[in-house]
C-alpha cells in the first residue's frame, strides 16, 4: 500500500503563506495601524495584537471588462425574458456605492476588511527598522546574589558551628564500636570466673589469672574517650546563587519648555522597547515613572506623557528622587535596578555638576544599568553631556547616546543595549 507523506511547509496551517503574503503586500496599512497602537497603548501593554481595518477600494483586485462598442455574441443562461435583438437596460445604479458620505436609496457598497494581527505579527512590525532582528533576543547579563545554604557536615570548622547532636552520635557509634568486642571478652570471663569449681580458693592460680584479665579489660573499656576530636562535626554551609526574577525600570523624562511633542514621542518609543526587552529577562517588572522640570514628581504613565505642565530644567531633582524610591522600595538584594533617562540636553548651569556627583556617588553603585539619551538634532552642545561624559568614564554600567529622529532610536537602543562579550 502506498502512503504519501506531506512534508511541505506549514502542512497544518495551509493559510500561513497566503497570510504572510497579505502582510507584505498591505505593509503600509499595517505599519500605520501599528504606529497607532503603539500612541495609544500603555508601556505594559504594548505586546499584544492589533485589528487593522483597511478601506475595500485598496483590496480591489484588477479585473478583465468589456469596453464599448463593438459586436459580440454573448451567451445569457436561464434567459427567459429576452429574445434575439432585445436590448438590456442598463442595471439601477445611481450614486450609490462604497465609501465614506450620505446613504444612498439604490446601489450596493462595501464595508472596510478587517484584518487581525497576531502577537508575533505585530511585534515584527513593530521591530521591523532595526538593523539586527534578533534585538529582541538579547538579554543583559544580571547580577547573581548569594545565600547561606546548609549543605551537610564537615570535619573542620568554627567552634560556633558544631553540631552537638551529630558530634555525640558520632561519640556514641565510636565507643560502642571499640568498646563491644572487650565488653563481650569481659562477659565471658566472668561467666568462667563463677563457673569455677567451689574447692577453687580465691589465692588458686586460675582465680588470680582470671581476676586479672578482668580488671584489665574493664581498665580498657575505661579508657575509651566518651568524645573525641574524631566525633566532631561541623555544619557546613556553602554560597548557593539566588537567581533574581524581578525588576523595576526607572523612566525619567525632561518635560520642560524645550520638549516639545516630537520629542517626548521618541521618548515614549525608547521606554517601549526597554520594556519589552528587559520583560524577556525577568518574569516581573515594575514601572516608576519620574517627570522633572524645576522640580520632579512620581507619576502614573498616562501624566508622564501627557501632561500639560512644564517649566525649566533641573536634572539633579529627578534623581534626587530616583535615589530616595530606590533606598525604600526597591533593595538591591531583592531587584534588579534599571534606569533610562530622555532629555533636549538643556540643563541650568550650576545643576549638571550636582546630576554627576549624584549619579556617580549615590546612584550607579545600586543600578544594573543606566541608560541616558539625548534627543534633538545636530551635535550635543549642552553642559549636561559633557558631565554625562564624565560618568560614563567612572561607571561601565553608565551609557549614553544621542537621537536625532525616529530612524535612530533602534540602532541607538541596540547599541546601547547589545550583549558585551565575556
Amino acid at each position: 500500500m502506498t502512503q504519501i507523506i506531506d512534508r511541505r511547509l506549514n502542512g497544518k496551517n495551509k493559510s500561513a503563506v497566503n497570510r504572510q503574503k497579505f502582510i507584505r503586500r498591505y505593509k503600509k496599512h499595517l505599519k500605520k495601524a501599528v504606529e497607532k497602537a503603539v500612541d495609544k497603548r500603555s508601556i505594559t501593554d504594548i505586546e499584544r495584537g492589533e485589528r487593522v481595518n483597511i478601506p475595500a477600494g485598496d483590496i480591489s483586485e484588477p479585473t478583465f471588462g468589456i469596453g464599448a462598442g463593438g459586436i459580440r455574441d454573448m451567451v445569457y443562461p436561464g434567459n427567459e425574458e429576452f429574445a434575439q435583438g432585445d436590448q438590456i437596460p442598463r442595471p439601477p445604479g445611481g450614486n450609490g456605492g462604497s465609501g465614506k458620505g450620505e446613504a444612498s436609496d439604490s446601489g450596493e457598497g462595501e464595508d472596510e476588511f478587517a484584518f487581525s494581527l497576531s502577537r508575533e505579527e505585530f511585534m515584527d512590525l513593530f521591530f521591523e527598522d532595526l538593523e539586527l532582528p534578533n534585538l529582541i533576543k538579547t538579554q543583559l547579563a544580571t547580577e547573581t546574589q548569594f545565600k547561606k545554604v546548609r549543605a551537610g557536615y564537615t570535619h573542620s570548622g568554627s567552634p560556633s558551628n558544631i553540631s552537638v547532636i551529630r558530634s555525640m552520635r558520632g561519640a556514641m557509634a565510636r565507643r560502642i564500636a571499640l568498646a563491644s568486642p572487650l565488653k563481650r571478652k569481659l562477659r565471658a570471663l566472668e561467666e568462667q570466673l563463677a563457673s569455677l569449681p567451689s574447692q577453687q580458693t580465691p589465692d588458686s592460680a586460675a582465680v588470680i589469672t582470671l581476676k586479672e584479665e578482668i580488671k584489665q579489660l574493664k581498665e580498657r573499656i575505661r579508657r575509651v574517650p566518651y568524645i573525641d576530636t574524631f566525633d566532631l562535626r561541623y555544619n557546613n554551609r556553602i554560597d548557593q546563587p539566588i537567581p533574581t526574577t524581578q525588576a523595576v525600570m526607572f523612566c525619567l523624562m525632561d518635560v520642560s519648555g524645550s520638549m516639545g511633542e516630537f520629542e517626548k514621542e521618541i521618548a515614549k518609543r525608547f521606554f517601549i522597547m526597554l520594556h519589552l526587552f528587559l520583560s524577556r529577562a525577568y518574569e516581573r517588572i515594575e514601572l516608576v515613572f519620574i517627570r522633572h522640570h524645576t522640580a520632579a514628581k512620581e507619576v502614573d504613565e498616562e501624566e508622564f506623557f501627557y501632561s500639560r505642565e512644564t517649566g525649566g530644567t533641573i536634572v539633579s531633582s529627578a534623581l534626587t528622587m530616583l535615589a530616595d524610591i530606590v533606598q525604600e522600595r526597591y533593595p538591591t538584594s531583592e531587584w534588579n535596578i534599571y534606569a533610562a533617562q530622555a532629555s533636549d540636553g538643556d540643563n541650568w548651569g550650576d545643576d549638571s555638576p550636582r546630576s554627576r556627583n549624584m549619579l556617580i556617588e549615590k546612584i550607579m553603585p545600586y543600578l544594573q544599568y543606566y541608560a541616558y539619551i539625548e534627543i534633538g538634532e545636530g551635535s550635543p552642545i549642552g553642559n549636561l553631556w559633557q558631565e554625562y561624559e564624565k560618568v560614563s568614564t567612572a561607571c561601565p554600567n553608565f551609557a549614553m547616546e544621542k537621537i536625532s529622529g525616529p530612524a535612530e532610536i533602534y540602532p541607538v537602543f541596540r547599541k546601547l543595549f547589545e550583549k558585551q562579550s565575556s
